[in-house]
């Protein structure tokens, strides 16, 4: 029974070590002084050095945050638009229109890219940045979509009809009680679709120009001929900068909660 019940605790301790090892490693091997990864040459902070004067890898990192942010907002305002009046639409095809807007999620990104590609040049519409953020927010759509629609289902119907009984306009019904109903739902797939387009590689390499260079395409480029521990480096800093923003987070999700009684 002993060796059972120290089973779970065995498996927790391996898949623990699977995911954040290789974090630790990454860490510890930005402060390598040999450039050689799998060699420690001891204790340095050169390659921040090298990070901080490396202006072609802040611009892909600006580029990257930019695009993130543009096609999150986007997705934001459509997908949520798009579930509250999917939820007021009786028509036959529904489901289908509905599953039809789920298909950039199902659809392999490399056939994604392809298309987005033909499609931009069929427009002759100049790749960069405008191609990359209509790219990015296409496929960023059904995350926000599928997360309100999941907020709308549970939502109390009875505090709408109440609101259009005492006069209530739709547009003021929907700006006063269902938006901020939604609010967290939204800020979810605003979330998500900022870290699925920050992380995009494949559909970006399809879409985006020569003066434009998103981060991930950046240290794709850079594995061809080897990766420097300057990108441990910036991995490093991210990775603060993520533990930064989710302790802020959860300091101001506490602020205005009422304190619980002893």
């Amino acid at each position: 029974m002993k060796n059972r019940t120290k089973l779970p605790n065995i498996y927790i301790g391996v898949v623990t070590a699977v995911l954040y090892l290789p974090i630790i490693l990454v860490i510890v091997y930005s402060f390598n002084e040999s450039k050689i990864s799998s060699v420690w040459g001891g204790f340095s902070l050169k390659w921040y050095e090298t990070l901080f004067k490396d202006k072609a890898m802040f611009q892909a990192l600006l580029n990257s945050i930019v695009l993130a942010l543009s096609a999150s907002v986007a997705a934001a305002v459509i997908g949520t638009l798009g579930a509250v009046g999917f939820q007021k639409v009786k028509m036959r095809t529904k489901g289908a229109v509905e599953y039809l807007s789920m298909l950039p999620i199902m659809i392999p990104e490399i056939i994604l890219g392809m298309v987005f590609m033909t499609f931009f040049a069929l427009l002759g519409l100049p790749f960069g940045m405008t191609t990359l953020i209509l790219a990015h927010t296409t496929f960023c759509v059904p995350y926000v979509y599928m997360l309100v629609k999941a907020r709308l289902v549970g939502m109390d119907k009875s505090l709408t009809e109440a609101a259009k009984d005492l006069g209530a306009s739709e547009l003021r019904v929907f700006v006063d009680i269902t938006l901020p109903l939604l609010m967290p739902a939204i800020l979810s797939g605003m979330l998500l679709s900022f870290a699925m387009s920050l992380d995009d590689v494949i559909i970006s390499v399809f879409v985006t120009g020569v003066n434009v260079n998103t981060l991930p395409i950046k240290v794709y480029t850079q594995i061809k001929t080897g990766v420097t521990p300057e990108i441990n480096a910036l991995c490093t800093l991210m990775l603060g900068a993520t533990i930064v923003l989710v302790i802020l987070s959860n300091l101001l999700s506490r602020i205005g909660r009422p304190k619980e009684k002893k």
